[in-house]
Order: C-alpha cells, then structure tokens, then sequence
C-alpha cells in the first residue's frame, strides 16, 4: 500500500520538521510530503516485527536562509539520494520476497528554498516527537526531515528495527571519504550486519562512536528541547547528527536504530551511483 501526506496533513498532524523545511516552496506550488509504502510478504514469520527503512528526500537544497554559497549549492539535486535508496531497496525487496517482515518505507520529501515563507533562523518549531527544535541553523535542515519519519516510524508503525539513510554531512566525507559511508547505530549486532551486508555488496560502511550521554549536549537550547545544529563543529559532526536523529525516537526506545550517513558515496563526478539500494536490500534480507 501506498500513503501520501502533503504539507496540509503534515502540518495537521504534527510533521513540523518536514512542513517547515518545505514551507518556503510549498507556497510556491511544490509541497513536501511523506510518502509511506509498505510491503507485507506472503508468508509474514511468526513473531516477526515491522520494520522501517526511512529517508531524506530533500530534492534541492539552497540552505535556506543560511543560504550556501555558489559553489556548495551545485549538485544539491543530490540531496534526495537517501530516500532515492529507499525506494530502490523497497521495490527490490518486494520483488524478490526477501524479508518475512513487514517493511515499511518512509521517503521525507521536501525542497529547502528560499523566500518569504522559508523558516528561519531563531524559529522553534513542533517535531512529530512532540520535542521542540530551535532552528540555529537552517542548513542543516535534513536531520529534521528525518526526526520526524523515524519517530512515525517506532510510535505509530511500531517498528522494532528502524534504519534512516541520508546525504546528511559534508563532515561523513571528512571522516570516512567517498567510499565508505559512516553508520551510528545503537545495537552491535545490527551494526556487525551492516558493516557486513557493506562488504558483500560494494556499499561500504564503517562505524561511528554512538555516545548520546557525550554529544547531546551539543544541541543545548535555553529556549527549545534542542537546537538543530552543533554547537561545536570539531565535535563528532557525524556522530552529532545522527544523535539528533535518535532523540526523536520515543522516550526508552526499545528497538534497534541504524543511521547511515551516505554524502560522499551518494554522488561521484555529478551522477548517481545508486549507493545504498544494495546495502538496505542486504540488511533487510538477514534481519
């Protein structure tokens, strides 16, 4: 089955992140949405629980009011690569029956424009989550596209493994290169099985330190549950942003959460490589 919410019903009921983010070229005529697929195999296993493969979908990205600069806002049509993988791995699963779980697929769509409607700098905002965020920095606007699929994705789908995948960071480039892309996961042996389906499909992985009692504490805000951006850019950015990613979950989660951060295998000299449709397809299959 197929569901699309647009930026009506993600204003009503609660997407504040993915709403903001396109609100500027929603009123433009291109709204943002968040399209919900789900598969359920023939034969689901007993005792299986759902899971959700959630990506970004920014399908250009400016920076907003924090706006990039010439050369950084080349490309950014690339920015959607994460939900692109999304899609990719759902239909590759359904077509060839490789999970015995139901699967849900959770494509965070929006365009991060300017103009008189963008959100801005200082802004508090509503997440899905319920936290509030403090816009900071309205550049980094992919981590709350995604804060509000994964917390759907556990509260309301009641997914047990929840796995998100953007081209969140230019810091994962710094840290793992063009090749690898970075992962915080807060479950070794989820972890073990995505560095491993890395291996045996092409799309690499490598680990980042996940440590929230060390990094939450870079998203203080006087006046929010959180602010969106670091405080400190030297600190872990990668791991940083997939922390902020997680505080969205429901208060004592129970289930697993893989992060994958894909900005410099997403895209090699201007095309798609298609990173990430192997990986999830692999993950998925030996859960």
């Amino acid at each position: 089955g197929i569901e699309v919410l647009r930026f009506d019903e993600l204003v009503e009921k609660g997407f504040g992140g993915i709403a903001a983010v396109g609100q500027a070229a929603a009123r433009a005529g291109r709204e943002p949405a968040l399209v919900h697929m789900t598969y359920t195999p023939p034969n689901v296993a007993e005792g299986s629980k759902p899971i959700a493969l959630v990506g970004k979908g920014i399908v250009f990205d400016t920076g907003g009011l924090s706006l990039k600069p010439r050369t950084g806002m080349t490309g950014m049509k690339m920015d959607m690569g994460g939900a692109a993988a999304v899609l990719g791995a759902f239909d590759a699963i359904a077509r060839t029956s490789s999970s015995t779980s139901v699967v849900h697929a959770l494509l965070c769509i929006a365009e991060n424009a300017i103009g008189s409607h963008a959100f801005c700098i200082d802004d508090i905002i509503t997440q899905k989550s319920g936290k509030t965020t403090e816009i900071n920095n309205t550049d980094a606007e992919g981590r709350l596209v995604l804060a509000d699929g994964v917390h759907y994705a556990a509260d309301d789908l009641h997914c047990a493994t929840i796995i998100d995948i953007a081209t969140l960071t230019g810091a994962q480039m710094v840290a793992t290169g063009t090749r690898h892309a970075a992962i915080v996961c807060n479950n070794d042996a989820l972890e073990t099985l995505a560095i491993a389906a890395g291996r045996a499909t092409g799309d690499m992985v490598h680990p980042m330190p996940f440590a929230p009692e060390l990094y939450k504490k870079e998203f203080k805000s006087t006046v929010a549950d959180m602010k969106n951006s670091v405080a400190n850019r030297n600190n872990a950015q990668v791991s940083c942003a997939g922390i902020f990613v997680w505080c969205h979950l429901p208060s004592k989660y129970p289930g697993k959460w893989l992060h994958i951060d894909m900005c410099g295998p997403a895209f090699v000299s201007g095309r798609a490589t298609g990173f990430g449709v192997s990986l999830l397809t692999e993950i998925v299959r030996n859960l």
